[in-house]
């Protein structure tokens, strides 16, 4: 097992990885906060918060089984080297749990608040489907052998796929909307700063070991960076060059239709099956 050959690049490793975690933790906060003020979930993709369930669940069992599973890190050890440093931090396992606990509460925000004409797309929800079957079928192929390590490397997978996929749903709706009311900048900053400190820590590790096996090793935390990164300048993009300070153009059967609750009273129901 490998050890740290320089003390202050393990503690730069620390201190880069936590403010990576407190970037991206307090990245979910401005659109919790939004959506509680406003009392309204109008302008934000639910297909990007159901998607992103499914990106954070997947993360956090990649991070939670090699970082504490003695049986993956010894599987491993023996494909990467014995001399080679596990690729999961604290703060990553730290991040998955609690953003998979806040992505439920903005899934909780808009089962209860406005939400307008909004719904979870079809193809959101095929998607969530499909690649759960799919995680389901790869348990059943690693189960004889126990490769458990080759495993949890489809959930990371998985993350990276639904990471690319999850900001689609929103970049489209700005676009369409040819606004960005609703859609938390704030969110964006904090997670730009949290890709850029997690790309960095993972280049301290590969400076102190002389290898870059952790960036193959752990491919995911390198594209989920990547991805993560390309995607919020193209919505910093949106919201400071594209449209800045516009409101939504909204037709107005469309704005008659953002003002009925989310749960419908029984004489409202009645009509819509008459």
């Amino acid at each position: 097992m490998a050890s740290w050959n320089s003390i202050p690049l393990e503690i730069t490793y620390q201190v880069v990885g936590w403010i990576a975690f407190a970037s991206w933790t307090f990245g979910f906060y401005p659109q919790l906060i939004l959506n509680f003020r406003r009392k309204s979930v109008v302008g934000l993709s639910f297909d990007f918060v159901v998607l992103n369930l499914t990106k954070h669940t997947s993360y956090l069992i990649y991070n939670a089984s090699l970082y504490f599973s003695s049986t993956i890190q010894k599987q491993y050890y023996e494909k990467y080297g014995f001399d080679e440093m596990i690729p999961v931090a604290a703060n990553d396992v730290a991040f998955s749990t609690h953003a998979v606990l806040i992505t439920l509460i903005v899934l909780f925000q808009i089962l209860i608040y406005d939400r307008g004409s909004q719904k979870v797309s079809r193809i959101a929800i095929a998607i969530v489907i499909a690649v759960w079957l799919f995680a389901a079928v790869c348990f059943f192929i690693a189960l004889p052998r126990h490769s458990w390590l080759w495993l949890i490397s489809i959930f990371n997978s998985i993350q990276v796929f639904m990471t690319v996929v999850k900001y689609i749903p929103q970049a489209f709706m700005n676009f369409k909307r040819k606004c960005t009311a609703g859609f938390s900048i704030g969110n964006i900053l904090l997670d730009f700063s949290g890709g850029v400190a997690n790309y960095a820590q993972m280049i301290v590790q590969s400076i102190d070991q002389g290898s870059w096996i952790n960036f193959y090793g752990n491919m995911g935390k390198m594209l989920l960076s990547l991805v993560s990164i390309s995607f919020d300048i193209i919505f910093m993009c949106q919201r400071f060059v594209l449209y800045p300070n516009k409101k939504a153009q909204v037709p107005p059967k469309l704005i008659e239709e953002t003002t009925e609750p989310l749960v419908n009273t029984s004489d409202h129901k009645q009509s819509e099956i008459v």
